[in-house]
């Protein structure tokens, strides 16, 4: 892993699905076209879930109740690694966030 490395958790992409699902979010083409298309464009990698993400979430104090939000956070403290939102509740965890 380098500092120039950048990472789509599955969790977000699960959240992405939902949200399409429920008619949330629209994408302009296919999420299974677009989605990789964009990750290969813009040299995303894909992070998978582990054993150790999920273990690292059930330690996490409860200062935030998203679910996907948590595994974000507990796959940035497991990895060290930052995270890009613009969501302030992130800030209630040691993590480092961009945007």
């Amino acid at each position: 892993m380098t500092e120039q490395d950048c990472f789509v958790s599955f969790a977000s992409l699960w959240e992405i699905a939902i949200k399409l699902s429920l008619d949330k979010l629209r994408l302009p083409d296919r999420f299974e076209s677009y989605i990789p298309d964009q990750m290969s464009l813009n040299g995303f990698e894909q992070m998978e879930i582990s054993f150790n993400h999920i273990r690292r979430c059930s330690g996490l104090e409860w200062r935030h109740r998203d679910p996907f939000d948590r595994l974000l956070v507990a796959q940035a403290l497991e990895e060290d690694l930052a995270i890009v939102s613009r969501n302030p509740a992130f800030d209630a965890y040691k993590v480092k966030r961009y945007w």
